[in-house]
């Protein structure tokens, strides 16, 4: 079954409705993130497109096992499991703002949205190469609603 597309308004505006819902003192289901930690998490995958100086690029033997084996798992349509690993990029362990991390996922979700899937067809991933517009899609979607569910949103 194919995921929400992220790429629509109704599908954007839903994800940030449910967003919206999260306040400072909304906790965890699972994990050890806080809710403005999830958010600034969250922006992570957003930075990669629209800041991609702030990270450096995986290369050689990282890149190659990032394409092989963590992509097929990212795009894929499959639920991200509880209490998974992530990518020290995504590890976000110091104090954030929770309205600053709130706004900043909103405007990116919004930009993306407004950018449109064709602007994501055959765009280059800052980890796994060049993806279709189903695994952008597939990507943000799922990795939204797996910590919108944590936080019971």
């Amino acid at each position: 079954m194919a995921l929400p597309d992220i790429f629509t308004t109704t599908v954007s505006e839903g994800i940030i409705d449910r967003i919206n819902t999260l306040t400072p003192e909304t906790r965890a289901q699972w994990g050890k993130m806080n809710v403005a930690q999830m958010l600034a998490h969250c922006c992570v995958s957003y930075e990669y497109v629209y800041e991609p100086e702030k990270y450096k690029k995986p290369a050689g033997l990282m890149k190659l096992m990032l394409k092989l084996m963590v992509k097929p798992m990212v795009v894929n349509e499959a639920p991200y499991k509880h209490n998974g690993r992530t990518a020290p990029d995504f590890v976000i362990a110091d104090t954030r703002d929770f309205a600053r991390e709130q706004r900043r996922l909103i405007d990116y979700i919004r930009r993306a949205q407004k950018d449109g899937a064709p602007v994501f067809e055959g765009k280059e991933s800052h980890s796994f190469g060049k993806l279709n517009v189903t695994e952008w899609n597939n990507m943000f979607y799922k990795h939204l609603d797996h910590h919108l569910r944590q936080f019971g949103a």
